[in-house]
């Protein structure tokens, strides 16, 4: 029995559909066999509960002074302790997490997107369109970021973070979208993609339909791995004031004033410090397995 073209096209199209989902599932189950993948899973997901559902378990307020209680240690009343202004450590901390969070899951997700289209158009249209994108991908590495950003410093004022995380982004991208660039123009030679274009689908079209899609899996990966990034960067800079602008917190502002303190009042230091240790940690353990996960050649201990 022959089946018709209508038919063939459609048993096609079905079957496609039907190995998309095996894939994520291949994926999820590699990443969730991988013991560092669990913990790391498990380890981000208390972070975020603590950062966004902590503070409800405090009767204090970020913005709260305890003026009675200045610079005093843990105790019953003030779980993290205070700090010397009589603001509680456990309140400021989980703020200052929930900012640097933010910003880092933001600036990857911005930072990774504008490297996938920059690298894939560049990649896809040989000539000007590519000298001209790779110029400015390498203008933007040999700029000094951390110059810039602390020069643009007095725009990062109170309530503007947004633009803070818009800037942190446009120096996160270049060398992923390098890669995506020379990954971009082996594909392009691929099959499907030569039928897309005899078939007259706009370049456009063929980049966010099947470029793009085909680069998933390092996209994925460099988006975890950028989230770390950011926060760190974001940390550093908000450390010499360039970066999350008070009233606002973040782990660079608590580090910043708690590091005064550090000597002789620990807690105003470590527990901010702490918690930027597993949260990083966390995030590069997911970004390590998420890697492995997607290459089936990886032989590395699980």
């Amino acid at each position: 029995m022959t089946l018709s073209e209508e038919e063939l096209g459609e048993e096609l199209i079905g079957a496609r559909e039907s190995r998309a989902p095996s894939r994520v599932r291949i994926v999820a189950r590699r990443f969730f066999g991988s013991r560092q993948g669990r913990v790391g899973f498990a380890v981000l997901v208390l972070m975020f509960l603590l950062a966004f559902a902590g503070p409800m378990l405090s009767p204090w307020s970020y913005t709260d002074k305890d003026f009675t209680a200045f610079l005093q240690p843990p105790s019953a009343g003030h779980w993290f302790g205070t700090l010397q202004t009589g603001a509680d450590v456990y309140a400021v901390t989980l703020r200052g997490m929930q900012k640097s969070l933010i910003v880092g899951l933001l600036a990857a997700l911005v930072s990774t997107a504008l490297a996938a289209v920059v690298g894939a158009f560049a990649g896809y249209f040989p000539g000007w369109p590519d000298r001209v994108l790779s110029w400015g991908v390498d203008l933007l590495l040999v700029l000094p970021a951390f110059l810039i950003l602390a020069i643009m410093s007095p725009l990062f004022g109170a309530g503007k973070w947004v633009l803070f995380v818009i800037m942190l982004a446009l120096f996160l991208w270049m060398v992923t979208s390098k890669i995506v660039r020379g990954m971009t123009i082996s594909l392009k030679r691929r099959e499907f993609i030569q039928a897309a274009r005899f078939m007259g689908v706009p370049p456009v079209t063929i980049i966010f339909r099947h470029v793009i899609p085909n680069l998933s899996s390092l996209l994925i990966v460099d988006a975890t791995l950028n989230v770390s990034a950011a926060i760190l960067t974001e940390t550093s800079l908000s450390y010499f004031g360039f970066g999350i602008q008070p009233p606002d917190v973040s782990f660079g502002t608590l580090i910043a004033d708690g590091s005064r303190t550090a000597v002789y009042a620990p807690w105003t230091f470590w527990f901010v410090a702490g918690l930027l240790v597993i949260t990083v940690l966390a995030v590069n353990l997911i970004g390590d397995s998420l890697r492995d996960a997607f290459d089936p050649t990886s032989t590395r201990p699980r």
